[in-house]
């Protein structure tokens, strides 16, 4: 069977910033402060403040939540996998409205800016005509670059800080004369207009199955981009309402470069309008992208039909692409500017107090193979005020955007029984609580997490490397059972455990007839976790003449027989099941390398076969030479060498013998040295004995 294709990982920290960024900083900046003037007047300040609350719980749970699930579908991934595919489905829907409300508002601002530099063309046709090219430019392929997003964000950022550092000077204190008298409800009310401004800080998570090591990526790009528009639009709103007067402000849809064109005349004004115009197309062109992978994604998975899900031999999901940009047509049509801002800002505060009950589902759950590299502190009290926040904010913006919200939920829910639930094979991360009440669970969800655990690998704090040089191996010629070799593999673990013999066969054996040890092509993986053991164990085994293992597959729930060639044992601490999936995942990883079992039968000894699993970026084989800069090692005890702190000598290779390093063994001519340690101790050792 092929393997499922996945998406590449380029996307690098400055990328995830500025994607992030960049979808964050445009209409919130741009168009939404003139309309939430007519709400607050100077006070518009405080509401971007506040709108910042219910977001951060929720920002905290989707980097969760992609640390430890990043695939492509962000929101609905999450959602489905934890809560099963109803929530799935409602969340799905709500997020792609939600984004496509968004584009529409950027569309919005945008034709306000063009406005500027062509009087008296008609707004509404004007952003009609851009949703209609934009849509265009979707079908025919056209893809963002990362790399061309860095340019544009730091250029925007740029011109920003312009305006912004030429601006706070020129404040005057009378302008915010009045600026607490605002009713609470009021502003509470217009901090759930312009909480729109901040959602897109989330988007990036969407991408988290094409980002590099996400698991430190993501919350750094992330938690960065939300300082950077935290600061933008609370200096940068600051800025408008001093120096433009409030009436004037009130109702201005291009409140920025009216501004800019106060503080720097003409060209001020021409610049600002400029950088709106590029922050929107970036952000209509990538929420048009994003949305329409919605729908693609809800097909996959049966919740929509099938039909949605066809691609195109360029890689463009048309159905949902047209059903996307259809959509956008239907809103510019029908809404004004502030009712799209209301519903955007409403479906999305219900969508991320749903994510914060996701993670609260998904902790409880306690599936071992959910192993976020980030999570979010103060649980579940973080959790809880993400999951109540948002509903007092959407309940101050007004009975319509309750209705609607609530008119959605009624419509999603009829096609889910009428339609999805006849379709969708799977069920959430709720049901393994259900489980510990007698219930249902899902055992594909734990195999999907595993799946995701071997392609994440190893974290860098994991020993692993020393896991290995403590291993033990059996090579045998002979054809032999797995049950004969389980308990070699017993008698070899029995000392460093501290376990009898028996103890540990019966583990191992168990985990067999439960269908909890990994069997696959040529190798299977036996495992167990033991109380208060205080490291990892492992024992490698090489059967030339055949390994015969029956075990029973976990999804058929049939007993098979297979012969392995290679066997690995592994005994972890009880107390710490993630690095104990973790080894497995980067075992399983290599071992299914399709050179691995070239490579395994021509190790040529225990230590070959131990190299094979070996972290690129953490091991380093330097040859003592006489003319090389090693050669000032030559003669000298092991004690007496001065290794940068982080890494040590693994073991040493004498011509055909290998030494296992003691403090007084003698380098010699000739001897290759292989040491493990940190990347960065690596680093400067190849500088020292490579360069």
């Amino acid at each position: 069977m092929a393997k499922p294709q996945r998406l590449k990982k380029e996307l690098r920290f400055f990328e995830v910033y500025a994607v992030a960024t960049g979808t964050t900083l445009s209409a919130g900046f741009f168009l939404l402060p003139g309309l939430a003037a007519i709400e607050v007047g100077p006070s518009l300040v405080l509401a971007y403040l506040l709108a910042t609350l219910p977001l951060i719980p929720a920002m905290l749970c989707i980097v969760e939540l992609a640390t430890a699930m990043p695939r492509a579908g962000g929101v609905y991934y999450f959602v489905d996998r934890s809560l099963g595919p109803y929530a799935g489905l409602i969340t799905g829907i709500g997020t792609w409205l939600a984004l496509i409300l968004k584009v529409t508002f950027a569309l919005v601002g945008m034709g306000a800016y063009i406005a500027l530099f062509f009087p008296g063309l008609p707004q509404k046709p004007v952003a009609l005509a851009l949703a209609a090219g934009l849509g265009a430019v979707n079908y025919f392929g056209v893809r963002k670059s990362g790399r061309l997003q860095i340019y544009l964000v730091m250029s925007l950022l740029l011109l920003l800080a312009g305006f912004i550092g030429g601006g706070v000077p020129e404040l005057s204190p009378a302008a915010f004369e009045g600026l607490f008298d605002v009713e609470f409800t009021t502003l509470m009310g217009t901090a759930g207009l312009v909480y729109i401004s901040y959602v897109g800080v989330t988007k990036v998570a969407s991408l988290s199955e094409e980002i590099e090591k996400p698991e430190k990526t993501l919350p750094r790009g992330v938690f960065l981009a939300l300082a950077t528009a935290v600061a933008v639009y609370g200096l940068g709103t600051a800025v408008m309402v001093g120096v433009i007067p409030i009436e004037r402000l009130a109702g201005d849809l291009t409140p920025a470069a009216t501004a800019a064109g106060i503080l720097y005349g003409w060209w001020g004004s021409v610049l600002l309008s400029v950088a709106a115009i590029l922050a929107f197309v970036s952000v209509a062109n990538a929420g048009i992208m994003s949305a329409s992978r919605y729908p693609l994604a809800m097909s996959r998975d049966h919740l929509l039909p099938v039909a949605i899900s066809h691609i195109t031999s360029q890689g463009v999901p048309i159905v949902s692409l047209l059903v996307t940009v259809g959509s956008i047509l239907a809103i510019l049509v029908v809404l004004d500017p502030v009712g799209i801002a209301k519903l955007a800002s409403a479906f999305q505060l219900v969508v991320f107090a749903v994510v914060c009950l996701a993670v609260v589902v998904m902790r409880e759950s306690r599936i071992i193979e959910y192993d976020p590299g980030y999570r979010s502190p103060w649980y579940p009290w973080m959790q809880i005020s993400g999951m109540v926040l948002p509903f007092f904010v959407i309940w101050q913006m007004g009975w319509a955007s309750i209705l609607f919200i609530a008119g959605f939920i009624i419509a999603g829910t009829l096609w889910y029984i009428y339609y999805a639930r006849y379709r969708a094979d799977r069920n959430g991360a709720i049901y393994h609580i259900f489980e510990r009440l007698g219930r249902l669970r899902h055992q594909g969800l734990d195999q999907e997490l595993r799946g995701i655990l071997k392609e994440k690998g190893l974290r860098d704090e994991d020993p692993f490397e020393e896991v290995l040089a403590r291993s033990q191996v059996i090579d045998l010629e002979e054809e032999i059972s797995f049950d004969r070799l389980i308990r070699m593999s017993a008698e070899r673990l029995s000392p460093r455990l501290e376990m009898p013999v028996d103890d540990i066969i019966d583990e191992l054996l168990k985990g067999s007839r439960m269908g909890a040890t990994p069997v696959a092509g040529n190798v299977a993986l036996p495992h167990f976790r033991v109380p208060g053991l205080a490291h990892s164990e492992l024992v490698l085994i090489r059967g030339f003449g055949g390994i015969h293992v029956s075990y029973r597959d976990p999804v058929t729930e049939s007993w098979e027989e297979i012969v392995v060639h290679a066997v690995f044992v592994l005994a972890s601490p009880a107390e710490n099941p993630a690095i104990h999936l973790r080894i497995l995942a980067r075992i399983a990883d290599r071992a299914d390398s399709d050179n691995f079992n070239l490579i395994w039968d021509a190790a040529v000894d225990e230590h070959a076969l131990r190299d094979i699993f070996l972290r690129h970026d953490r091991y380093l084989v330097v040859p003592i030479l006489q003319d090389s800069p090693a050669a000032e090692m030559i003669g000298r005890r092991l004690s007496e060498l001065d290794f940068p702190d982080g890494c040590r000598i693994m073991w040493i290779r004498h011509f055909d013998e290998v030494v296992v390093p003691q403090g007084d063994t003698v380098i010699q001519r000739g001897d290759l040295l292989t040491v493990i340690g940190e990347p960065a101790a690596l680093a400067a050792l190849r500088r020292r004995y490579h360069d």
